[in-house]
């Protein structure tokens, strides 16, 4: 079964990133697999902070992607994936990627704001080149309706 790689963090734009991959995924009889990236700068403290503060950041990630996987169950047929990974999110997604055959398509949100996509998606697109799947980028602004006409 292909699956739909889609982040999750704390941008606004990762709710539509979210819907994408879950209506393209329903439609196509694809899965879908959320990866949530933890910068390992912080942690940086004494090790018993910094286990505590991994835990906590995990526990976050959990809460947050059970919204979104109770969203993709109910609405959308899909049972989605976690996979939380620690290190940086540009080498993290392509280590996601290559280690899991079954990915076929990375889906990112872009930013609405007028200062850029974001980070995620600059950075992605300067890769974009050498990755092996498609990558499509959901416009952070878009509809739901028209999100759910185009997929």
């Amino acid at each position: 079964m292909r699956k739909f790689l889609v982040v999750l963090d704390d941008s606004r734009e990762c709710l539509n990133a979210m819907r994408f991959a879950a209506m393209r995924a329903a439609k196509t009889g694809g899965g879908v697999a959320i990866l949530s990236v933890i910068a390992p700068d912080e942690f940086n403290h004494w090790i018993g902070v910094g286990d505590i503060m991994r835990e906590e950041a995990r526990e976050r990630i959990e809460a947050h992607y059970e919204v979104f996987a109770k969203w993709m169950r109910d609405r959308q047929g899909v049972d989605p994936e976690l996979v939380i990974r620690e290190g940086d999110p540009v080498t993290e997604i392509l280590g996601q990627v290559n280690d899991d055959p079954s990915i076929g398509v990375l889906v990112l949100g872009a930013a609405a704001d007028k200062k850029g996509p974001g980070p995620l998606v600059s950075s992605m697109t300067r890769s974009s080149g050498s990755l092996p799947i498609p990558l499509t980028i959901v416009p952070g602004d878009m509809s739901k309706e028209r999100l759910e006409a185009i997929t």
